[in-house]
């Protein structure tokens, strides 16, 4: 198979003709190693290195086209257009959209907005496809350089970190006992208010920072109105969440420097600080406003709060409390009543959908959730989510059958399933046109796994850790399959890596299950006959025997 990516890595390629026969691996391969050589130039501080490694990243081939692809294939808003109105959605677009390339002048994006959780709305600005594009070309040489200095206790939009990380820390840190004192902070409108400035001074010698300057002050258009942005990170942007890392970091070091015996954890613009006493964090709060204010921001005075440990407080989903003495963490309370009403609403804006149709629509919510708090003192919060599952689904069975008994809907719609009863299951039909029995997830059911911290520093960049990550991926990767299930052993068959691209199944990509065989030609549901494949490597399989055909 020809390589479109054996070209000059930091030269002019040939011209795209197929953007099905690009080597994913190749691309994946060049791009890791010089972010991992960017990151150790940084850690050793050889800058004129890092420039050259970053320019020379900045224009390669490589990254173009991975950038194309992150944009205009995985990301959620991949469909959705800025202010030029351009959408990139076919494999043709997308060969001329890389054969056309050239790093854009900014351009202001276009702001919507999106309700909250609370009933208002917050504003959402969408950036042109270009601009998209060329902001993930610049994250991707300039993230390896700050991933090599970040703050150890920073855990929101970093390579290899999660929100689990961040209450994995405090967990760590109070269950020594010391700490009784919690300081809840919310940093107001962070990401409208931060200061340029505070970016673009740390920014100023990394190659395109006049674009990125660009992107900042680039503003938005609303109903046909240009309105300017003299602070915050651009709207919308790929970049952003790094920009603001980038305009946040030092917090945790001025904490320590204030008091070493402090603990803190911060995640994007949340951050929590633990205390033995109170007086210990009303003695560093003035200067810790004093230097959010030298970046122009604030502490918010709503949502920051000093509280004890025996009162708790939530962080991230989770609700941080002492009961009778013993630390426990588990889902918030507020969180579990907003997601029982959200599925009870699914279920009711489905009332003349087929049953099978229905569990399709429920069983990746309900896992969704479940996944999420599966790492803390969640069982009982399980249990109490299948009881209002349950209670809804009968309501959807007694609309639909209002002259029939309990005994009639109960046969119909329930089944007793490896001895658990009431399991909400339905026939279907499968792709050989077998009878195969669909069940609802009981989420009651579903284990509690202790989730694993990532370690200190570590960094994905590390190429010294390459060993560590690959491990860890497939510790995280296993809690997706249950252990010893057909999906599983598949998984490990192929190391819990995409065959195609080369890069873990569990990089945040849609995964999807291919026949090696076709069904249609034959091919059997064995585990030697399948592979998991990522969404966008999937489709590049299926394009390519299309074309054989």
């Amino acid at each position: 198979m020809k390589s479109w990516i054996l070209s000059k890595v930091n030269g002019q390629a040939e011209q795209l003709t197929d953007w099905e026969q690009i080597n994913w691996r190749q691309v994946n391969k060049l791009i890791r190693n010089l972010q991992r050589r960017i990151f150790r130039a940084k850690k050793l501080g050889e800058w004129k290195k890092l420039r050259r490694l970053q320019k020379l990243l900045n224009k390669s081939y490589a990254n173009l086209l991975k950038a194309v692809r992150q944009i205009t294939q995985e990301n959620a808003g991949k469909r959705t257009a800025g202010v030029d109105k351009e959408v990139i959605n076919t494999p043709q677009q997308r060969v001329k959209f890389v054969n056309s390339w050239e790093m854009p002048e900014a351009l202001p994006t276009r702001r919507v907005f999106i309700p909250k959780n609370n009933g208002k709305k917050r504003p959402l600005g969408i950036p042109t496809v270009r601009d998209r594009v060329a902001q993930c070309i610049v994250k991707n040489y300039l993230e390896p350089e700050w991933e090599a200095v970040f703050e150890t206790n920073s855990y929101g939009f970093r390579a290899g970190r999660s929100c689990h990380d961040a209450i994995g820390q405090i967990f760590l840190r109070l269950q020594k006992g010391r700490d009784k004192w919690l300081l809840d902070a919310d940093i107001q409108g962070c990401f409208d208010n931060l200061a340029h400035e505070s970016i673009l001074d740390s920014v100023d010698t990394a190659p395109n920072k006049e674009l990125i300057k660009e992107w900042m002050k680039a503003g938005y258009v609303y109903k046909g109105i240009k309105e300017e942005t003299d602070s915050g990170t651009p709207q919308g942007g790929v970049i952003s969440p790094l920009l603001s890392n980038i305009g946040l970091h030092g917090l945790e070091t001025l904490v320590k420097t204030l008091n070493s015996k402090l603990g803190i954890v911060r995640y994007a613009d949340d951050f929590l600080v633990t205390a033995k006493s109170k007086e210990e964090i009303e003695e560093i709060l003035p200067e810790v406003k004093q230097w959010l204010s030298s970046r122009g921001l604030k502490l918010s005075t709503e949502k920051t709060k000093l509280v004890h440990i025996d009162e708790g407080c939530n962080y991230l989903g989770f609700n941080v409390r002492h009961y009778d003495g013993k630390l426990l963490i588990k889902p918030q309370k507020e969180k579990v009543l907003a997601f029982c009403k959200k599925v009870g609403r699914l279920i009711k804006e489905n009332a003349t959908v087929k049953q099978d149709i229905l569990i399709g629509k429920l069983n990746p919510v309900l896992r969704g959730f479940a996944n999420y708090y599966q790492g803390v003192v969640s069982k009982e919060t399980f249990s109490y989510i299948s009881y209002r599952v349950w209670k809804y689904l009968w309501k959807w069975c007694k609309r639909r059958h209002p002259k029939k008994g309990k005994r009639w809907i109960a046969s119909k719609y329930f089944r007793t399933i490896n001895g658990v009863s009431w399991q909400f299951s339905c026939e279907i039909e499968g792709r050989r046109g077998n009878s195969e029995l669909f069940t609802l997830f009981n989420i009651a059911k579903h284990p509690i796994v202790r989730y694993i911290k990532v370690k200190g520093t570590a960094s994905p960049f590390d190429a010294e850790l390459a060993d560590y990550w690959d491990s860890r991926s497939k510790k995280l990767g296993k809690s997706r399959w249950a252990k010893g299930s057909k999906y599983y052993q598949v998984a490990e068959n192929q190391n819990w890596k995409c065959p195609i691209c080369g890069n873990t199944l569990l990089n945040g990509e849609d995964i999807e299950t291919h026949h090696i065989v076709l069904v249609k030609d034959g091919g059997s549901d064995d585990t030697n006959n399948l592979i998991h494949l990522h969404k966008a490597c999937h489709k590049q399989v299926h394009s390519k025997s299309k074309k054989k055909a």
